[in-house]
């Protein structure tokens, strides 16, 4: 069960590491808006099947309670939402914007669907604006222009945000601030506004400087963001993040009184299998890394460094992938750990699933869906700690348990 817990902390966002050890996590369970999620409109929602709601539940809350038995903080997005609607005037701020973004444009759905929305609380309200308005739930519209009139048969006034649960994207933690990101897909855009409004309004979130805003015109999203050291910051150029919003965030967080000194930007193949850069890499140990071998030849990593005169160095890394990460990482060696241990077949396989796609909750120590056997086998002759939950349901979203989480707060290395 999602569980209340939004306490003050004196360190709001301290994220310097992707392996330090994990203090507080960002999630969000998955709701009603899965139940939403229709044959006609997969596409549309950015899902390749249906998923069943009870099973996914029950997989997400077996991920929450690992991470709460390695003494993790574990905090909700709806019970975060909840403390900031409970102002009047930030709520009706909300629900405009949030219907405005939702192209709920004419005057007389506007009207209807905020005289709906205000027979829930605070906590029903975000859940709602999740799950999304199907056109039976709105009895009464009085038409007051020709869009209200105008009959169309797509079943909902509000889409659903099914892709809510990966919580890793709206937003991403670096160092002591947080890119508030642009989605490179319209369906999924609207998610950034609740970070928005707890970066806004919420007290335990005042003042935290911002790399990136969500009012920016290039799409950058958080799966691609990963922070290698206090030093260096990995960026993926995908197919949902642009080399122009990278070079943007790269030149606020360099110019900045932060640590880091180095942005790496990873040229991955634009596909839906590779949507995010740690779809195909992550960080499981201080040397130790997850990787889908069919990115490894040729992998483009050019590298941002600071300047002369607030201008970016911006350099073509020649090396393969483990020389580059020696040398921006100090370190003496790499282990690239293979997707599916390297067999052609399995990696494939596992990477669909999202076998790279760890979530480490201490150096060594990595959360992982369990149908990754062959990949979790390898990280474990590693010498990688395995933690399994189920993954039947989840799965199916194409994101994995690093995807599903944004840490706010990781002890230093």
């Amino acid at each position: 069960m999602e569980r209340m817990n939004s306490m003050p902390s004196s360190q709001s966002i301290s994220v310097y590491s992707e392996i330090g050890k994990l203090k507080s996590v960002l999630l969000h369970c998955p709701g009603e808006e899965v139940e939403n999620i229709v044959p006609d409109y997969l596409r549309r929602l950015l899902f390749d099947e249906i998923a069943y709601l009870e099973q996914a539940r029950r997989e997400h809350n077996q991920f929450a309670d690992i991470l709460r038995s390695e003494g993790v903080e574990v905090v909700y997005l709806t019970d975060l939402m909840a403390d900031v609607l409970e102002d009047q005037k930030i709520r009706d701020e909300f629900l405009g914007e949030f219907i405005k973004e939702g192209k709920a444009n004419t005057q007389g759905l506007k009207e209807a669907i905020m005289e709906f929305f205000g027979q829930y609380s605070s906590k029903e309200l975000i859940e709602k604006c999740i799950a999304g308005v199907r056109k039976e739930e709105l009895k009464h519209i009085k038409p007051k222009s020709l869009g209200d009139m105008v009959k169309n048969p797509y079943p909902f006034y509000l889409d659903p945000i099914p892709n809510m649960y990966f919580q890793r994207d709206p937003f991403a933690s670096i160092g002591s601030g947080i890119s508030l990101n642009v989605m490179a897909n319209e369906t999924r855009n609207r998610e950034t506004i609740f970070a928005k409004y707890i970066f806004d309004y919420h007290p335990r979130f005042k003042n935290i400087p911002r790399w990136y805003n969500r009012d920016k015109t290039h799409p950058i999203e958080g799966g691609d963001i990963l922070v290698l050291s206090d030093k260096v910051l990995a960026i993926g150029i995908s197919a949902r993040t642009d080399p122009v919003a990278i070079e943007k965030l790269a030149h606020n967080l360099l110019s900045s009184e932060q640590s880091f000194e180095t942005v790496l930007a990873f040229d991955i193949p634009k596909t839906r299998a590779y949507m995010h850069l740690d779809t195909v890499f992550t960080m499981v140990d201080h040397d130790q890394f997850t990787i889908y071998p069919g990115i490894e030849d040729p992998l483009d990593v050019y590298s941002i460094s600071k300047g002369k005169n607030d201008e970016l160095n911006i350099k073509y890394e020649h090396e393969n992938l483990s020389t580059v990460l020696k040398e921006h990482l100090n370190l003496s060696a790499v282990n690239l750990i293979r997707c599916g241990d390297g067999d052609r077949i399995a990696s494939s396989r596992e990477q669909w699933s999202d076998g790279s796609n760890t979530l480490a909750v201490s150096p060594g120590k990595v959360a992982c869906y369990n149908r990754n056997h062959v990949t979790n086998k390898a990280l474990r002759r590693n010498h990688i700690e395995v933690l399994e939950f189920e993954s039947y349901e989840l799965s199916r979203g194409r994101g994995g348990p690093r995807c599903m989480s944004m840490p706010l707060v990781r002890e230093g290395l």
